[in-house]
């Protein structure tokens, strides 16, 4: 009986192994159930919030998801979800993909996988406009000021610059205009919006020409997925070759919006970027 016993465990072993491989396989699950579940923020306007008449999930991320199911030949299932769990739903299985404004640094990446970057975010460096056409040396050892805890705060220590550090944006902001700093760093879509809020209340900001950090913004997978990681890097691919990709920027954050973007990069490699990874 013993042998016979284990005879059937062994003819059943490459069976059971087959299924524990299709389970570990996302792409293989995706295309089974034909359905892509995406995770975007709850409510994080102009990725991804509710619709003020409709309450669906609208916004560029929400998009971005529509179009890679497309691409899969899949139906989308959008799963919203806060800042503060995106990563967890990804290495929890819970979201088989995450598009969220997700930037890379290095522990997200000890994490999940990313997808090649579809746009290079900036962490960009405010000040006042006779400071604008200063290098990077200028501010040295200077006083900025930054949210605490963000990749904005990382790029003034990266800089060599003293940070001042504050709960929240606005906080940060006024420093800069009650002199408290001689800079304000914050990702692009925000010093743009800063900026014209100050020049209708007569102060003149400018950003300065360089980015004071570059932020590579990605897809988020869980790790060790390589099948799906190939297939959503090449629909990434497909959707900028045919202009789709542009086509969704500019609807939520383009030249004729208030964010006033400028699509500069393409989709690219990530070992393709010269960039210092931040934490």
């Amino acid at each position: 009986m013993k042998i016979k016993t284990l005879s059937f465990a062994l003819l059943l072993s490459p069976i059971a192994l087959n299924t524990l491989s299709a389970h570990a396989d996302m792409l293989s699950d995706i295309q089974a159930r034909g359905q892509l579940n995406c995770g975007v923020y709850s409510d994080v306007p102009p990725f991804s919030s509710p619709d003020p008449q409709t309450r669906q999930l609208v916004g560029m991320d929400v998009d971005l998801c529509g179009a890679l199911a497309k691409q899969m030949g899949v139906k989308l299932n959008l799963m919203p979800t806060s800042v503060e769990a995106r990563i967890p739903v990804l290495t929890t299985g819970r979201v088989d993909v995450l598009i969220a404004n997700l930037a890379y640094t290095k522990s997200r990446a000890a994490q999940i996988q990313f997808s090649d970057p579809y746009y290079v975010a900036k962490e960009m460096l405010v000040v006042k406009d006779k400071n604008a056409a200063e290098p990077i040396t200028f501010f040295k050892g200077k006083r900025l000021s930054s949210t605490k805890g963000t990749t904005s705060e990382q790029s003034i220590y990266l800089a060599g610059a003293k940070a001042i550090t504050f709960q929240d944006t606005a906080s940060a902001y006024l420093a800069l205009q009650q002199n408290k700093s001689v800079g304000f760093v914050t990702n692009t879509m925000t010093a743009i919006k800063m900026i014209e809020q100050a020049k209708a209340g007569g102060v003149n900001l400018a950003m300065t020409s360089f980015p004071m950090a570059l932020e590579p913004i990605g897809i988020g997978m869980k790790q060790g997925e390589p099948a799906l990681l190939t297939k959503v890097n090449a629909s990434l691919k497909a959707m900028d070759d045919s202009g789709e990709i542009d086509k969704i920027w500019d609807k939520w954050i383009g030249p004729n919006t208030s964010y006033k973007m400028v699509r500069e990069d393409k989709v690219q490699p990530l070992s393709s970027l010269k960039f210092q990874p931040l934490d």
